[in-house]
């Protein structure tokens, strides 16, 4: 006899508190917390280059040191809004973060770290993230 599948909102809550947990790991610098809960064939479209991404977990945790190098200036990375929506065995999230230095905030105080992400439930049942993709809208005035 197979466990009965939980309702879905109980994978959106399980999911909203992996996200969350990821998000303070990163915010206190916390490398083995961030890799936590992420597949070993994660799919990541970051900020910064490379421009085709990186493809599997430790491709995933070597781009972590230079980011908290960065974020040991003050930087806040915080979650400002959180959507979830959950299936059977796939889901996806999107938030906003507020994602800079002080003077970075300050300077553009609207400005917001767009996060997606996908997760597939795996053989145990439990929820990994398999994309991360990352990104700034692009404020260059048009024709610069």
């Amino acid at each position: 006899m197979t466990a009965p599948t939980p309702p879905p909102e109980d994978d959106e809550q399980r999911i909203r508190a992996l996200i969350l947990e990821w998000a303070m790991a990163v915010h206190r610098g916390d490398l083995p917390a961030v890799l936590a809960d992420h597949a070993d064939d994660i799919v990541m479209f970051d900020v910064p280059p490379p421009h085709d991404g990186v493809r599997g977990i430790d491709a995933y945790r070597a781009t972590w040191p230079p980011f908290f190098e960065w974020q040991a200036q003050g930087a806040e990375f915080d979650i400002v809004s959180l959507e979830v929506t959950a299936g059977t065995d796939v889901a996806f999230a999107h938030a906003l973060l507020r994602c800079g230095t002080p003077q970075e905030l300050a300077e553009h105080p609207e400005s917001r770290l767009r996060l997606t992400l996908g997760l597939r439930k795996d053989a145990d049942g439990r929820w990994v993230v398999t994309h991360e993709h990352h990104s700034f809208a692009d404020t260059r005035a048009a024709g610069d």
